[in-house]
């Protein structure tokens, strides 16, 4: 649980630097730098999206797979959040929470920090390796690129930023715990599809950011993640 302490730490301290700077950054810059952080997210997920449906093959051509599942799973998944109205409940939650503690926006940056640090392979391998081999090496690359991320996340979008360390700890801990038991099942195909939607969604919350009259409901799209869980047991269970 060593690299996940670490992340977690990182996420919340990084969050509170840019807190900091935030209290001194002047609305037009903190627009600008809004948009610009957009961008970057937006290449960051389709960075991550390339990554995981394309290959290199023999002689340098380039083959793709996954892109029905992709649809699939943002239809299916954004059906599902529009039913269970997960967005709603979540910007519920976040409303509460800000009356208690004075700050506004917290729904919104606790769930895009939260699909940004626990989306990519780095999260569930460094927390596999965490668990199986106690290398906590990939975890600790992790914890400095999120702690940067969060002075960034933390100075535009406010305290919601420090609280999306809870879900990284509870997620990537629980992959380590459970690493001897989940580690034959979150790698090859399946972690690659899994990568594949996530910075899909990832790629959602750069728009949003770049946007203001752009409201794409990424806490709708969450359910997504889980087709291609369903997905690769129906095809275990077939073979």
């Amino acid at each position: 649980m060593t690299g996940t302490l670490v992340n977690a730490g990182a996420i919340v301290a990084g969050g509170l630097v840019g807190m900091l700077l935030k209290k001194g950054m002047k609305p037009n810059y903190e627009a600008s730098i809004h948009k610009t952080l957009g961008v970057a997210v937006l290449i960051l997920g389709l960075n991550g999206v390339i990554g995981a449906m394309f290959r290199v093959g023999e002689g340098g051509r380039i083959s793709s797979s996954g892109e029905l599942l992709l649809i699939v799973s943002l239809v299916v998944g954004t059906f599902l959040g529009e039913l269970w109205r997960i967005d709603d409940r979540l910007n519920g939650f976040g409303t509460k929470v800000e009356k208690k503690i004075g700050s506004a926006g917290f729904g919104a940056a606790f769930i895009n920090g939260t699909l940004i640090y626990c989306v990519g392979a780095m999260a569930i391998v460094g927390a596999l390796n965490d668990g199986l081999q106690g290398d906590a090496s990939v975890l600790y690359v992790k914890s400095l690129l999120d702690g940067i991320s969060s002075i960034i996340l933390g100075a535009t979008l406010g305290a919601g930023v420090c609280f999306s360390a809870v879900p990284v700890l509870i997620y990537q801990g629980g992959i380590t715990l459970l690493a001897g038991s989940v580690a034959p099942y979150l790698q090859g195909a399946l972690l690659d599809q899994l990568c594949m939607v996530g910075f899909a969604l990832v790629a959602c919350i750069g728009l949003n950011f770049m946007s203001e009259n752009l409201k794409i409901k990424t806490a709708n799209m969450l359910p997504a993640l889980l087709v291609p869980i369903v997905w690769q047991a129906a095809q275990m269970l077939r073979a």
